[in-house]
């Protein structure tokens, strides 16, 4: 999996390649330790994103909440069909906000 990570001020930007899974996630929860302090808009880019797993919902969980924490938003856009029915069966339709 590719991490594109972009920062500007309190906005950053993560474009996701791959899959995202067990095996991944770790790569992903290590560069978002610290990372987050101080953002205050989250986006993760899925455009090409192939694949998420458990683990990755996990992760994205996790980041909600540092956000969450900071008073901020995140967001996850240009999601597929295939991991839009991963959100909506495991109600993360009703927990991220999907644009």
């Amino acid at each position: 999996m590719n991490i594109n990570k972009q920062a500007a001020g309190e906005k950053m930007t993560i474009g996701l390649e791959g899959r995202l899974d067990t095996t991944t996630s770790p790569q992903l929860e290590e560069e978002l330790k610290g990372a987050l302090d101080g953002i205050k808009e989250l986006e993760f880019d899925f455009s090409k994103l192939e694949y998420i797993s458990s683990a990755g919902l996990r992760i994205l969980l996790s980041a909600q909440k540092m956000i969450n924490k900071q008073d901020g938003r995140m967001k996850v856009t240009h999601v597929s069909e295939e991991i839009m029915e991963i959100f909506e069966v495991t109600a993360f339709v009703d927990i991220l906000t999907i644009e």
